[in-house]
């Protein structure tokens, strides 16, 4: 069995807005390409942060009770997508054995309130390239 040594926590919301290609007339279909797209970094990872990783879509509002899929855990907030997140980190980080965790947002107050429990933080980009991931 593979051990997942990094938890990837995708900021739904935020990386969805990142892009303006009409996410706001589907707030729960962009959401679930967004999901579908993270599916190769599972097992590959993301730079430096070599797979495979644990990831978790955190989505909140009208993109709430999309369905998990193969190598993407979603969790839905049941408020606030950030407080989500920063829940998320703070219970990796009390854990017994704690794993690097990578939050994916470019929201830069969550950012500092992930940061404060040793999350590393990316930009949206890194699992949005401008060309997607190859799967050869």
């Amino acid at each position: 069995m593979l051990t997942r040594d990094t938890l990837v926590i995708v900021d739904a919301a935020n990386v969805v807005g990142s892009v303006p290609d009409g996410w706001w007339r589907d707030r729960r279909g962009a959401a679930e390409r967004l999901r579908d797209s993270l599916v190769p970094y599972a097992d590959d990872g993301l730079p430096g942060y070599p797979g495979p990783v644990e990831l978790v879509l955190v989505v909140e509002g009208r993109a709430r009770d999309i369905d998990p899929v193969p190598g993407v855990r979603v969790d839905t907030a049941p408020v606030s997508g950030d407080d989500r997140i920063v829940e998320l980190v703070a219970a990796e980080a009390a854990g017994a054995t704690p794993r690097r965790c990578l939050v994916v947002t470019a929201d830069r107050e969550l950012r500092q309130r992930v940061e404060v429990y040793g999350a590393v933080c990316a930009g949206p980009r890194t699992v949005r390239p401008l060309s997607p991931p190859s799967r050869e």
